[in-house]
């Protein structure tokens, strides 16, 4: 069977615009950077919220999670592939790498915390709204200071 140049070329053209595409980084993504961490012990959970059920702390209920190695005392959160809508990000420092936020007796962490827009809580966790942000689409890139309630002992 021959197959002309012409037709050989169309099928390596083809090729290589459909590797061009598959290389190219998805350019829908959140990245987030942590700040403030107090140290580079343990790693650093995200999580995706596109509403405030679960929010901040229900991570099953996210949308997207993802956890970040510490390094310089920060670290980087991405979320790929995002639908333009409304979101809010909570994280939190895994010092002990437990899997989960450490608390004392009366329910503060005692382990690094933050939110979208750096929202705080009074008398209790942010709420959805203070830390609510559009997203339009596109490579968006974020800050979040961590905040520690409770002082090491």
């Amino acid at each position: 069977m021959k197959v002309s140049a012409a037709v050989f070329l169309a099928l390596l053209a083809a090729g290589v615009a459909e590797a061009q595409t598959s290389n190219t980084p998805d350019t829908n993504a959140i990245k987030v950077a942590v700040v403030g961490l107090h140290s580079n012990d343990g790693e650093v959970y995200c999580a995706l919220y596109t509403s405030a059920d679960g929010f901040p702390d229900g991570f099953a209920k996210a949308a997207k999670t993802t956890t970040a190695k510490i390094t310089n005392q920060q670290a980087v959160c991405e979320f790929p592939a995002i639908t333009p809508g409304e979101y809010a990000i909570s994280v939190y420092q895994d010092e002990n790498s437990n899997g989960k936020l450490d608390r004392n007796f009366m329910g503060m962490p005692k382990e690094g915390v933050g939110a979208s827009n750096d929202a705080k809580g009074s008398f209790g966790p942010p709420k959805f709204a203070d830390a609510r942000f559009s997203y339009k689409g596109g490579p968006q890139d974020l800050t979040i200071h961590l905040r520690y309630l409770l002082a090491p002992l």
